[in-house]
């Protein structure tokens, strides 16, 4: 008994009861309206009955069987809320009922698409409540280690703990005057980027468990959060207390143009994104003297070809110039890849303040401004944009022959760097201080990135 941890039955027993106690829980009856409210809200459907008293819905509820549900409006509530009256254990049930344009229809903290999904899986919770309270009670205390169900979670918690051991040693043996990130990786490893988990509502089938808390995720609909990049589950309130430590599994990715950027070189161990280096090395290899390089563009289905190599082949993607004789594919390609990412590489929090940075009229201040507003630029964004303007600096050293310097260089990529900006009354916005800052960073770049 001391094995099964509090559960009268082995863990597995216990969930698996738990489970098939969801399916003899009530199922949502809609009451529906004999004709249309002339006050029917867009997000409400024919189970909506109007300005009706919680008596009349009572007598209107009272004739069904539990699960039997309507919604209705409340002279108390000023237009704020509304009412879901609910038949369960044959009794009455009235909840105040919100709706947010954003997110749907929600009781708590859950939200729905439909009043019947927040219904049903309002019946499940309540009546698990109702008829396992002692498991439920349970299953907060459980060693949850000791289920079968754990054991991916096992795996997972072996993993680090062996490498955070493994890191622990690796310090101690190691000059504390080097950086942390090089104690842990070594000098020709990445440093490990912190990253936000992707957290999304989410209809789980079959039995599931957050990797936060470790408690069961009851309900049929929306029972928790899954993270788009690595796959974690959570429960929705438990989703908020995760720390910053997403690892993107590949599998969770898909391709790499128009992937989040630390998304992507967390989920490829990288420090800079294969699609800029391998492209930069090609432009360097054969087009630094082309004339009009980045300005020219090339044809369209070459470079639609270039960027499905990438997502299917990855890092392994032929750029060699006996596939693509034109190196303004490649460019092209690039500039693609720059201009397609969710978050622009100069993001929409460190823009402005570069744009601040620039008004200085001291050189030496305007410098240390912006170098002081790139420190707030997330790694992934600031390795990038510093080998990129590297890159484009050599570029401008043979204007004389490629006839793009630091200014039609950063005319090109002002928009593709910074991102698209909302100008008035449609008309083409004004790019001058944006080109202005990336000439800047092309001419100073040395200074500006400077370690």
């Amino acid at each position: 008994m001391e094995a099964c941890c509090n559960f009268l039955y082995p863990p597995s027993l216990e969930f698996l009861r738990l489970y098939r106690m969801q399916l003899d829980a009530p199922v949502p009856i809609p009451i529906i309206s004999d004709e249309v409210p002339p006050d029917l809200p867009s997000f409400l459907g024919r189970d909506y009955h109007g300005a009706i008293s919680h008596i009349q819905a009572q007598n209107l509820l009272g004739l069904h069987q539990n699960g039997a549900y309507l919604v209705r409006s409340s002279r108390s509530a000023n237009g704020q809320y509304h009412t879901l009256s609910l038949k369960f254990n044959d009794k009455i049930h009235h909840y105040k009922l919100f709706y947010d344009p954003g997110s749907g229809l929600y009781v708590r903290e859950k939200r729905y698409d439909c009043v019947r999904s927040l219904v049903a899986d309002g019946l499940v919770t309540m009546y698990l409540e109702l008829k396992a309270p002692m498991i439920l009670q349970r299953l907060a205390t459980a060693n949850y280690q000791e289920s079968p169900y754990m054991t991916l979670n096992k795996r997972k918690l072996r993993a680090l703990s062996k490498e955070n051991a493994k890191n622990k040693n690796f310090i101690r043996d190691i000059p504390q005057n080097i950086p942390l990130s090089q104690q842990i990786l070594g000098p020709n490893f990445p440093e490990k980027l912190e990253k936000q988990h992707s957290f999304k509502l989410t209809t789980f089938k079959g039995l599931n468990w957050c990797e936060l808390c470790g408690n069961f995720l009851w309900g049929f609909t929306f029972q928790g959060k899954r993270c788009d990049d690595c796959g974690v589950i959570a429960h929705v309130r438990c989703s908020e207390k995760f720390p910053n430590d997403c690892v993107p599994d590949l599998k969770y990715v898909r391709g790499v143009f128009g992937i989040e950027l630390t998304t992507l070189l967390t989920a490829h161990n990288a420090k800079l994104p294969f699609v800029v280096t391998k492209c930069v090395a090609e432009v360097e290899a054969r087009g630094l003297t082309t004339e009009g390089i980045y300005r020219l563009s090339g044809f369209a289905e070459e470079i639609e070809a270039i960027k499905m190599a990438f997502d299917k082949d990855g890092e392994k993607a032929d750029l060699s110039q006996e596939k693509y004789p034109n190196v303004n594919v490649i460019t092209g390609a690039l500039k693609s890849y720059l201009r397609l990412l969710p978050i622009p590489l100069i993001t929409f929090i460190v823009h402005p303040l570069l744009i601040d940075a620039m008004q200085h009229k001291n050189d030496d201040l305007r410098i240390s401004s912006i170098r002081h507003a790139l420190k707030s630029l997330p790694k992934a964004h600031h390795d990038t944009l510093k080998y990129m303007i590297e890159h484009l600096h050599r570029v401008s050293l043979h204007c004389a022959i490629n006839k793009m310097n630091s200014h039609n260089l950063a005319t090109v990529f002002a928009p593709t760097l910074i991102g698209p900006t909302e100008s008035a009354n449609d008309a083409l916005p004004d790019m001058t201080s944006d080109i202005l800052l990336i000439e800047t960073f092309i001419s100073k770049c040395e200074v500006i990135f400077k370690p």
